[in-house]
This record gives C-alpha cells, structure tokens and sequence, in this order.
C-alpha cells in the first residue's frame, strides 16, 4: 500500500497543477496566465507526470518480487528499499523536467502570446517561439527515451519473467490468483502509457493541437479519476 500512497498523492497533485486554473478561466472568463504561472505548471506538469512514469516501473518491480520470490518479499522489498526507490522516481521526474522547462521558457517569446491549449505544454508553448526549435525537440526526444521508453521496456521484461512465474504454476486457481495480483497495475500502465506515448514519441511534423487537448486530458484527467476504480475493484 506504500507504493499506492505514493501513486494517489501523484494522482492528487498531477491534477491540480492543471484543474484549478481551468475552473477559474471557464467560471471568470478570463483566459490569461502569467509568464512565472505558466513556467511554474508546465514545471510541475512534468515533474509529476515522469515521476509516475518511472513510478509505475518500481511498482512492476514489485509485482516481480511478488510473484516470483514471494517468500523473500519482506527482505527484499524493505520500508528503506521502497522509500528510496520512491525518492528516485521523483528526483529522476523533477530533474528531468527542470531540463526540458529550462530550455523550453528560455526561449525569445514576442509576438502571439496565445498558448493553443488548456495548460501549459512543452510543444504548445514553443510553438510560440521566435527561432527555431530543432534542438529544444532533440532534447525533448532524448528525455522521452529515458522516462518513457526505458521505464516501459522495463515494465515489459518484468512481466514477461511474471508470466513465465505464472505458467509454471501448477492449478488454474493458482495462476488465476497471481494474475489477479498485477492486474490493476497492468490496465493502469496501459491506460497511461498508450496517450502518453502517442504525445511524445510521434515525430515532431504531426503535431496537432486540437488533437493534443484531447489526449493530454486522457492521461491528466480521466486516468486519475479512474485509477481509484481500478484498484478498488481489483479488492
């Protein structure tokens, strides 16, 4: 439950770096950010968002343990283990989007302020900028590789070694039990990662923003507000 804690909290501060700005714009009227609030959500957007992104493999991880060294779980997987793995995924989250943000509002802004999007988004707001962005996007790219495809590969080799656990077990009932187990994890990741994928591992030519607004509250809102329903239907 540690893990899960740690994934509502997540859940709970992913959504309000973006909720709350948009409620006060449709309630007032008033569609304007400031510079400082705009380098602040975009900041924290992405801190949150990759550190669920590398959370979710120290969960698969522990899925592993679960499943293929369940008499070991205690010793393995210990109070300073799971804090310190915890610990990382946000460092590694934070880090990284300080980078991505740094380069992205260093950027010359002037001319159309108008941010073609509900919040605060890396390609939205340098599509904004006055000179080219080439190398921003490479930058972008390669932290994409690093929280995006690297944690998901490594949700993928700890299922295929879950898997090979579950078809040595011997009883239907069994196998039933310790699929059960990974489940939510499994339709929490898939929810997550298939928008996520999309947004930032497609080539920089297909970048729709009106498509973009309707993907990015897939994984901001709707996956939050059904990650509570997953886990409590699993119990």
């Amino acid at each position: 439950y540690f893990l899960l804690c740690i994934l509502s909290l997540l859940d709970m501060s992913y959504i309000t770096t973006t909720m709350p700005q948009l409620l006060v714009q449709l309630l007032t009227h008033s569609q304007t950010i400031s510079f400082a609030g705009c380098w602040l959500q975009m900041f924290m957007f992405g801190a949150l968002g990759l550190t669920e992104c590398i959370l979710f493999v120290v969960m698969a991880y522990d899925r592993y343990i679960a499943i293929c060294h369940p008499l070991h779980y205690t010793v393995i997987l210990s109070w300073g283990l799971c804090a310190r793995l915890a610990a990382g995924a946000g460092a590694c989250g934070f880090i990284s989007s300080l980078i991505h943000t740094f380069f992205t509002m260093r950027l010359p802004y002037c001319g159309p302020n108008m941010v073609n999007h509900y919040l605060c988004e890396g390609p939205s707001v340098r599509s904004l900028a006055y000179m080219d962005t080439h190398l921003i996007e490479m930058v972008d790219q390669v932290i994409s590789v690093f929280v995006v495809v690297a944690p998901l590969s490594l949700i993928f080799a700890s299922y295929i070694r879950i898997g090979q656990a579950i078809l040595k077990i011997k009883s239907i009932q069994g196998r039933c039990k310790a699929f059960s187990t990974c489940a939510s994890h499994l339709t929490v990741v898939t929810f997550f990662y298939t928008p996520v994928t999309y947004m930032y591992m497609r080539p920089n030519s297909s970048y729709s923003p009106e498509q973009d607004k309707h993907v990015t509250l897939l994984y901001n809102v709707f996956n939050v507000l059904l990650n509570p329903v997953i886990y409590y239907l699993k119990k």
